[in-house]
């Protein structure tokens, strides 16, 4: 688990250092330079650079960048390929010599041997780049889901990319400049939708695609996709479940590979307590580390606190459990977690990155439950979703009035036990009325569109006119049309959510920490496993991710296995009413509005009150503004 960063320009080596200097907390054990002869006429040189988190043999012999043996590829690679000594044997019988037992070495060999198509023999998380000599060429790729992120800039025939866009940034090629596209799409969702950045002309490259560079000219080609044409509906439930749980402890069992200390993060949900349950087949001691809220935070919160359950799995498996009370200085943590993002943080952000500190003590790398509810549909707007389809016998001139009344109706914010059921009811009045695509867009939606143009000043609302946020989401809808409805929806957070918002965040703020974070649950055999799976396995009746379920009821007691999912995420809404509240009311004032002249100041503030007062569920509306604002003094009104 590393940094890369590399550079094409006349004075790459110049560079080189400012960018590997700005990602230095992603690899503090070592790091290394390439910078090639000069060629394109003498006009231009290329620089890779590297920062190193030694995981797998973590002597000097696995240092980057790396070079094949005749120095005509040099690799710089951030990640782990878990399927490497498999792939190293194959490699062997084709006469290649090995000198290190690390997968850096056999990733540049399969590149050597194999090319692009290399990248379908992988079984990993991965974002690398490879420079031929010869062909002056450059090579770059993620990995099928987005673990490993890979952003990129081009300005004439330079061209930059990095691990991190502050790394980007550092480079001096290309100035810091608000995308408005990006903060379209920002609004609506609290991410952007890969390939867009908040930044203008930076772009990040999305999962399972490469890039090639080559002569100025830069292409992007997908390499790999989820399909669920290959849905298996013949096998019996029985079967189903035998499938996933020997798949889902075997990928554990590969996953654990390391050499240095290796641990895991408990919930006491279903994901991470299967996981940590077959770790400690495979270990004598399995570390695992938990992150809890206190009962005054959780006021108005509508997320229940999971700390009661992760002591129930600790207690029925050999586990060294560690338990952390989550109560950061979040007015003080904000600036550095957006700084550590590269954009404006989501609420998951702030216990992502105090549990990843926490652990960092101890341990090297962690694994996560991360992906379950994405491939095996967890999350509550799928259920929502299955909900929602059996009003639509009322006819929609019926329909649409009576939600609206309902959404109305229905107050947003209010303190109490009554806090979840209200607010989700209110957003499912909101989208049922819609028809199927844009229902669920409406289910993951902050800003609407009304709101947006309402939000908008007057100056950015009209060039906002021209964004659909919704584009690539229409897209990837289209692209598996013909899947079964929840397969679309999964498909849809697969390309979406899940890395731009998920994945990224875990991945920034793990690294923030200077801690790896594997994910098995995203392994490339489950992942694919879990597309031919029946959809009506994965919800059943009332019942979210029902066959990982019934596959896991043999490793743990059934009131783990079937309790109410509770979430990874940080109680906002009592945060915005205490601690936040001075900044809020600073950073969102009307004066720093009108200054920053994004948004209408007026708007703003109504938000804010609408929210306090509760008649609307506008906190993570408001923790959007407050955050934008933090990020735009970082990123645009300082100077990289």
């Amino acid at each position: 688990m590393c940094g890369i960063a590399g550079i094409i320009s006349p004075d790459a080596g110049e560079r080189i250092d400012r960018m590997l200097a700005s990602i230095e907390h992603r690899g503090r054990d070592d790091a290394g330079v390439f910078v090639s002869e000069a060629f394109a006429s003498g006009e231009l040189k290329t620089a890779l650079g590297h920062r190193r988190l030694s995981i797998l043999d973590p002597t000097p012999a696995g240092r980057q960048p790396f070079f094949s043996d005749d120095k005509r590829f040099v690799l710089t690679y951030n990640g782990e390929i878990y399927n490497f000594e498999e792939i190293r044997e194959k490699l062997k019988k084709r006469n290649y010599k090995f000198k290190t037992d690390c997968d850096t070495e056999v990733l540049i060999k399969a590149f050597e041997e194999w090319g692009a198509d290399c990248l379908e023999r992988l079984n990993g998380m991965f974002a690398f780049a490879v420079w031929d000599e010869r062909e002056k060429t450059l090579f770059a790729a993620r990995d099928r889901v987005g673990l490993k992120p890979f952003y990129y800039a081009q300005t004439g025939k330079n061209f930059v990319f990095a691990s991190e866009i502050k790394a980007v940034l550092a480079s001096r090629l290309i100035d810091a400049e608000l995308d408005p596209e990006g903060l379209n799409q920002f609004l609506t969702f609290l991410w952007t939708v890969p390939p867009h950045t908040l930044f203008k002309n930076i772009f990040q490259l999305p999962p399972a695609h490469f890039l090639v560079w080559k002569a100025g000219e830069v292409t992007v080609r997908e390499w790999w996709d989820l399909d669920f044409s290959l849905e298996e509906k013949n096998a019996d439930e029985r079967v189903w479940s035998e499938r996933v749980l020997e798949t889902l402890e075997r990928v554990v069992r590969m996953e654990m590979i390391s050499d240095v200390p290796l641990g895991a993060f408990l919930s006491g949900g279903v994901d991470s307590s299967s996981i940590v349950a077959l770790m400690t087949r495979h270990s004598e001691k399995v570390s695992t580390y938990t992150t809890g809220i206190s009962a005054e935070d959780l006021k108005f919160d509508i997320i229940p606190d999971d700390v009661q359950w992760s002591r129930k799995v600790a207690e029925i498996l050999p586990v060294e459990y560690n338990e952390t009370l989550l109560t950061p200085g979040v007015a003080e943590l904000l600036p550095k977690l957006v700084y550590h993002m590269d954009a404006p943080v989501i609420d998951m952000a702030i216990p992502s990155y105090l549990i990843s500190e926490q652990s960092r003590k101890k341990q090297k790398v962690m694994l996560s439950g991360m992906g379950g509810d994405e491939i095996f549909a967890g999350y509550p707007r799928q259920m929502a979703m299955q909900i929602a389809g059996l009003t639509d016998f009322v006819p929609t001139a019926v329909r649409r009035p009576l939600m609206t009344a309902i959404e109305r109706t229905l107050p947003g914010g209010v303190p109490g036990r009554l806090t979840a059921p209200l607010r989700n009811a209110k957003k499912f009045a909101r989208s049922a009325a819609m028809d199927f695509e844009n229902r669920y867009l409406g289910f993951g939606t902050y800003f609407t569109d009304e709101m947006k143009a309402r939000l908008y000043a007057k100056d950015l609302r009209g060039a906002m006119q021209d964004f659909d946020a919704y584009r690539y989401h229409k897209r990837y809808f289209e692209k598996c049309r013909t899947a079964a409805p929840l397969n679309r929806l999964l498909y849809v957070d697969f390309k979406t959510f899940m890395p731009a918002l998920n994945l990224d965040t875990t991945d920034k703020t793990s690294m923030a920490a200077n801690l790896e974070v594997r994910a098995p649950f995203l392994n490339k055999e489950l992942v694919e496993l879990s597309a031919r799976i029946p959809a009506d396995l994965k919800i059943r009746g009332l019942k979210r991710k029902y066959i990982l379920k019934k596959a896991v009821e043999s490793l743990l007691p059934k009131e783990i296995v079937w309790r109410k999912k509770a979430g990874f995420s940080a109680p906002v809404r009592s945060w915005l009413r205490g601690a936040l509240r001075p900044l809020v009311e600073d950073f969102l004032s009307e004066e720093t509005v009108r200054r920053r002249g994004l948004f209408d100041a007026r708007e703003v503030r109504r938000t804010i009150d609408l929210n306090l007062s509760g008649r609307e569920d506008y906190n993570l509306q408001v923790f959007q503004l407050l955050n934008l604002e933090i990020f735009m003094r970082e990123f645009f009104d300082k100077s990289f």
